[in-house]
């Protein structure tokens, strides 16, 4: 005796919820960490004056094409924000009657939300913990622009074969010997590079020597379960008056893939509604072969 649509929906729907239920518990995602040889940057917004020069630096080093979104004058390389052209910029920050500047770039996170957004590894946590971006296996999905709360990863519209483009903090230059590019011509060395370590211990040292200078966190040790790229602000100016998010310490791939799991249980009620889906599309074509009439 045959099995009608209506039953094997039923008998489905039924697996489906028997391995909902019966499926493991999702493991935790183990912490990440700083890898032993990490490397990173120091941003101290007390002692930047905005000259950009690190901005111009950059696109030098890696070879960007300008970008005149900012101004008409077809002369200048005049950015207002990171993207297609631009890896590193300066912004102005102001709250209240105080003002300062912000350095945007990316963070090079610790446990990244781009890399765990990534399906192929496109995206990877390579040599020194550096975040780097793989052209030869990105699809151009770009869910790593929706993943980064920081929006940094941006898309080359204007082009034919675009690209991903963010700070791969200079890795072409760390593998010759040098420093990024930004780090290199700072006038004030507002912006430094070194062992993550080292940095960590530089921030916090500042912050004990001169209080009254600075507002009273290293961003960076642990909001979003740590980056490799610290920042200090004004005293006044707390981060998310100069564009950072406040994350807590959790890390984005940690808390997608707590959302995802708490929806799909790993996935597995999609896989049961492409069986079912499949089910019904089979009995379809199999009752149009014998001219009848399909009935919901």
């Amino acid at each position: 005796m045959g099995v009608d649509r209506r039953t094997a929906l039923k008998g489905m729907a039924a697996a489906g919820a028997a391995l909902l239920v019966t499926g493991r518990e999702d493991q935790a995602r183990e912490k990440h960490t700083a890898p032993d040889d990490a490397v990173g940057m120091l941003y101290d917004a007390t002692l930047c004056i905005g000259c950009k020069t690190c901005v111009v630096a950059c696109k030098q080093a890696n070879d960007m094409p300008p970008d005149r979104s900012g101004i008409k004058d077809p002369l200048y390389d005049a950015p207002t924000d990171l993207n297609g052209k631009t890896r590193n910029i300066i912004k102005l920050a102001k709250i209240d009657d105080k003002t300062s500047y912000m350095k945007a770039q990316c963070m090079h996170c610790i446990d990244p939300g781009c890399v765990g957004a990534c399906m192929i590894g496109a995206y990877q946590k390579r040599e020194h913990g550096i975040v780097t971006w793989d052209g030869t296996r990105c699809i151009g999905c770009r869910y790593c622009e929706v993943a980064c709360p920081y929006l940094v990863p941006k898309f080359q519209w204007d082009k034919a074969i675009p690209k991903m483009v963010k700070c791969e903090m200079c890795n072409h230059r760390i593998a010759e010997g040098k420093i990024p590019a930004c780090c290199e011509v700072c006038p004030r060395h507002a912006v430094i590079y070194g062992k993550y370590t080292d940095l960590v211990a530089e921030a916090n040292k500042r912050l004990q020597d001169t209080p009254d200078r600075y507002f009273p966190k290293v961003f960076g040790l642990n909001d979003g379960g740590g980056t490799q790229v610290l920042y200090l602000s004004k005293a006044g100016i707390d981060f998310q008056a100069l564009g950072l998010p406040d994350l807590g310490e959790r890390p984005v791939p940690e808390l997608a893939q707590e959302v995802q799991h708490g929806i799909y249980q790993g996935f597995i009620a999609p896989a049961v509604l492409y069986v079912i889906l499949g089910g019904v599309i089979w009995r379809n074509k199999k009752s149009a072969g014998h001219g009848e009439e399909v009935k919901p």
